[in-house]
């Protein structure tokens, strides 16, 4: 059987090559790190999380989201397997030791039989073969011209921002405290996975007047491209109005400050654990686009960071994707080139699990192909299949914009005689969606797959 070629060892390459070698056919995962390294990265590693530490909610029964998990976790995803195997308490969502995971990620890929990784940068479209490019927001220059100039149109872009990462042994805990929001979690060290920075009224006026003030940095002339709303540097929410932080990432809701438990916070700022080791953490919600002198002093005006020592400062980069629902068909397929799929962030969704599961459906309908099949698109009632439905024709082309999973993209809910309250309605989509998840599981098992244990 000839090779199916993997080009980015991301979210979406990783998972792709995982699916397609377990059921049997051969691969080689082309990753250009270390050797070309990109803005954003550190390593050579695999599945290497570059801006949150966070997988977000685990809720499988009424968050999308978590309902994405469930889904890659019955189809023996790789990511999923080993977030769970590297996890860190953070009341519901589902964070990780992000330098463990990417290296557990990458330690299983090279030990699979079926897989080779090639350090070699791709820098044209290959007329044959099987190929997945699942090269994300940071695709190489070379590569992006070639796919600009196959397609015939300009890829779109936006352009995305990352938090920073403080040394836990520089927060003042006189200061802060151990806190998950309405105490979430099942164990005190869930419950008390985010440590909290308290602010006054006064403070966070102060906060907001010297973020507008910052130094920042800017499109360069000619650069259009947005942000995606759903990770927006912190100095554009404070442009849209001085509370808008208060009621987004710095909101005091559901906190109680162990101090000082009588006096309510203005607003909060939460650091969530960013490693196994408790010893590194970062600013939730922080993303930013100040310069770095201007980063550390602003960051330790909050009440708790005033000596904050910085592993990471934030920054800004170019994100770019693929106005999938003109270029791609329905089985992720570049409409010009069939023997290309797209798969990950670079297709218009958003966020690492998305990611992942994009490449988990191209990894395992590539391998369908290779053995001379073609799988069913799964149910659009499932998270998968609705995130596929979203790239591959159900958005609007002119208005194409990166997606997270969310209900919004399921077909609706019947009712049956009464209006749904909201938590019965999204319990009933992931009721749904898990039948005809296992469902379609069954019906598209690839013969003459060996699994491999995944724990």
């Amino acid at each position: 059987m000839e090779p199916l070629h993997i080009v980015g060892g991301g979210m979406a390459g990783s998972e792709a090559a995982w699916q397609a070698a377990e059921a049997g056919v051969p691969i080689v995962l082309h990753e250009m790190r270390p050797k070309i390294g990109t803005f954003a990265h550190r390593t050579g590693d695999m599945a290497e999380m570059v801006c949150s530490n966070s997988f977000r909610s685990d809720d499988d029964e009424r968050n999308a989201v978590g309902l994405l998990h469930w889904e890659m976790r019955q189809a023996g995803g790789l990511v999923m397997a080993m977030a769970d195997a590297h996890a860190l308490p953070a009341g519901g969502a589902l964070a990780v030791d992000r330098d463990a995971f990417s290296a557990a990620v990458t330690a299983r890929l090279r030990a699979h039989p079926l897989i080779s990784l090639s350090g070699e940068e791709i820098t044209a479209l290959p007329s044959s073969g099987l190929w997945i490019f699942a090269t994300g927001p940071l695709t190489s220059p070379a590569l992006a011209q070639a796919i600009r100039a196959e397609t015939g149109a300009e890829a779109l872009a936006f352009f995305d921002a990352i938090a920073p990462i403080v040394h836990a042994d520089t927060i003042d805990m006189d200061v802060a405290w151990r806190q998950s929001r309405y105490d979430k979690g099942e164990t005190e060290e869930e419950r008390t996975a985010y440590i909290n920075c308290p602010m006054t009224k006064a403070e966070y006026e102060a906060f907001i007047d010297a973020l507008l003030a910052a130094d920042k940095t800017e499109f360069r002339e000619g650069e259009t491209a947005g942000y995606f709303d759903g990770c927006l540097p912190i100095e554009v929410m404070a442009e849209r109005g001085r509370e808008t932080l208060r009621y987004g990432p710095m909101k005091p809701v559901g906190l109680t400050n162990a101090h000082r438990p009588d006096e309510k916070p203005w607003a909060v700022v939460q650091l969530r654990r960013d490693n196994k080791l408790g010893t590194l953490y970062n600013i939730v919600g922080f993303q930013t686009k100040m310069k770095y002198g201007a980063q550390t002093d602003v960051f330790r005006m909050i009440p708790g960071l005033e000596n904050a020592g910085f592993a990471r400062l934030g920054g800004i980069h170019r994100n770019t994707f693929l106005n999938s629902p003109t270029l791609l068909d329905g089985a992720m397929r570049l409409r010009s080139r069939p023997n290309i799929r797209f798969a990950g962030q670079v297709t218009g969704v958003e966020g690492y699990v998305e990611s992942a599961a994009m490449g988990l459906l191209a990894g395992r309908m590539a391998a369908a192909e290779a053995r001379g099949r073609r799988l069913p698109d799964p149910p659009a009632t499932t998270a998968i299949g609705a995130l596929l439905t979203h790239i591959t024709g159900g958005a609007e082309a002119k208005t194409f914009q990166p997606m997270n999973v969310n209900f919004g993209l399921f077909p609706p809910i019947d009712a049956k005689g009464g209006r749904r309250g909201r938590k019965d309605r999204y319990k009933a989509y992931t009721d749904r969606a898990k039948a005809d998840w296992l469902d379609w599981l069954a019906a598209t098992r690839l013969d003459g797959a060996q699994p491999a244990a995944l724990v």
